[in-house]
């Protein structure tokens, strides 16, 4: 296993400091593999698209997050903050390649087919993001959720690309965004669970 990571690794970071330099659209699988040194044999066995890349590159920013949350006590907080809290750990988290996500969403919006491979993708590591923040992303209101909440993160993201160190606005974004979604988000939490429970007490 870690001699297979090894070279993921090496796959994902050349790709990234490839967008950042270049550009997204423009890169051929032999360019990241050059970059990163490894031949194209074992970067096929690997993946089989750029978008198979920055995939990967979203589950190895998952598990950075869902590490740091891990540590962090947020059990006396409502909802709505655990998931602020969270989101931005994922901000924090993706702050050192801001340079080529930059260049990667400028590209995926002139090419809505490369961009919506990564629907899912995105989809996946925001139910990750849930339940990091103790909110259950299974079942179909769990689905619900996370795709109210890929409406947030999305809004939250466009404003983070043009932020400064601070992230002063991306916060103002991000909460504005949480708030407007609280009431949406309490009736998906008690989606099943509540109704079946309100029934039982009438």
């Amino acid at each position: 296993m870690a001699a297979k990571r090894d070279p993921e690794d090496k796959i994902i970071d050349a790709a990234l400091k490839l967008a950042a330099s270049r550009g997204w659209s423009g890169l051929s699988l032999a360019d990241i593999a050059k970059s990163a040194r490894i031949g194209l044999p074992v970067l096929s066995g690997l993946f089989t698209s750029k978008s198979e890349i920055l995939a990967a590159f979203s589950r190895r920013i998952d598990a950075a997050v869902l590490k740091t949350a891990s540590v962090e006590d947020l059990s006396g907080e409502e909802a709505r903050d655990r998931l602020f809290d969270v989101l931005m750990m994922r901000f924090d988290a993706l702050a050192p390649h801001k340079p080529a996500l930059k260049n990667i969403a400028r590209d995926f919006r002139r090419d809505p087919v490369a961009a919506a491979g990564l629907v899912r993708p995105m989809l996946q590591s925001l139910g990750w993001m849930l339940e990091a923040a103790g909110i259950d992303s299974s079942g179909l209101g769990g689905g619900l959720r996370v795709r109210g909440i890929a409406l947030v993160w999305g809004a939250a993201f466009c404003v983070w690309l043009e932020d400064g160190d601070d992230q002063a606005k991306t916060m103002a974004e991000l909460d504005r965004r949480l708030r407007g979604g609280e009431a949406f988000l309490e009736r998906l939490q008690s989606f099943g669970r509540g109704g079946r429970a309100g029934e039982a007490a009438a």
